[in-house]
């Protein structure tokens, strides 16, 4: 089924250009500070913060561990067994969205391991992997609760555990990391129950958190009642982005794509088994028109080439 303009709601770029310088004239230095979402992270520029769910499937009990001193990075945590369910061999899932890296450092470090680099610049890592979904070197992009390995004790391990951080976007270690709402500070051991994967009724994504800092929502179409499609545009460094969003077996991958034509250029797509989105693909195109749309499952959108400066 495709759709079309009915449940779609526009609103030109020049618009959405003109709105955001006036913002910039009439925001003081406090207002936009007050706007900082609670737990960002500053590296010269203001990110978004990142709600991280558990690494593990739903439902899944583990031992977060933030050892008091001798961990390497201090900070990090250590998942291990949790009553009689042994976390060996358990699958790892992403604790949020964003693109997947996997290494492996042989036996030593890490091992096999994989790094989320996360809409915010914000990443995660998970480390002493038994087995990875791609292999070293390669990428992917993926969804909160994207299965990427499972637990084992590859690398300068002693016993099967999952080694996981949350950095900042310049690489500095939380020491009082969040998962599934629970903070776990250096010297504290908590038991945390995951929410990973569950589902729900509502996508906890945002076009403007896909896409990342600077973007804001300039178009979007509706997908029938199984999502909607985004166009966003950043009039920083006139970039453009797309983002799909699946309103319907959220945290289950299903098809979800998201595609963006520059008049003249390529077509760039993201297509998948997605949980909760598709994208951000993004491309460079200050006045150009562009075509732009997305599809989850057999609904489907395109535009014609439009916004074009």
């Amino acid at each position: 089924m495709t759709v079309t303009s009915p449940f779609r709601r526009r609103s030109p770029r020049r618009w959405a250009l003109a709105a955001l310088a006036a913002l910039a004239l009439v925001a003081s230095p406090a207002a936009a500070s007050a706007a900082v979402p609670a737990g960002a992270v500053h590296d010269g520029a203001v990110v978004l913060a990142t709600s991280h769910k558990s690494p593990f499937s739903c439902g899944k009990t583990f031992y977060a561990n933030n050892w008091s001193g001798g961990h390497s990075p201090n900070g990090s945590i250590d998942w291990q067994t949790y009553g009689g369910d042994a976390v060996n061999g358990e699958t790892v899932r992403a604790t949020a969205g964003g693109t997947a890296t996997f290494a492996d450092e042989g036996g030593t470090s890490y091992g096999k391991w994989v790094q989320v680099v996360h809409g915010d610049g914000t990443r995660t890592r998970y480390a002493h992997l038994a087995t990875m979904v791609r292999n070293p070197g390669q990428t992917m992009s993926v969804s909160q609760g994207t299965v990427i390995g499972t637990v084992g004790s590859t690398g300068g391990s002693q016993a099967p555990h999952l080694h996981y951080e949350q950095r900042s976007s310049s690489g500095v270690v939380d020491t009082s990391p969040t998962v599934d709402g629970v903070t776990v500070s250096v010297g504290q051991k908590k038991a945390v129950t995951s929410t990973n994967g569950c589902g729900g009724s509502s996508n906890p994504y945002t076009p403007a958190e896909v896409c990342g800092s600077g973007f804001a929502v300039i178009d979007q179409a509706a997908l029938g009642s199984v999502g909607r499609t985004y166009l966003l545009y950043n009039s920083g460094n006139g970039n453009n982005c797309v983002v799909t969003l699946k309103s319907t077996n959220l945290g289950t991958p299903t098809a979800v794509s998201a595609f963006l034509e520059p008049q003249g250029a390529s077509r760039t797509t993201d297509s998948g088994s997605f949980g909760y989105y598709a994208g951000p693909v993004k491309r460079s195109a200050p006045g150009t028109c562009v075509k732009w749309g997305g599809s989850v499952g057999s609904t489907s959108y395109t535009s014609p080439f439009e916004h074009c400066g």
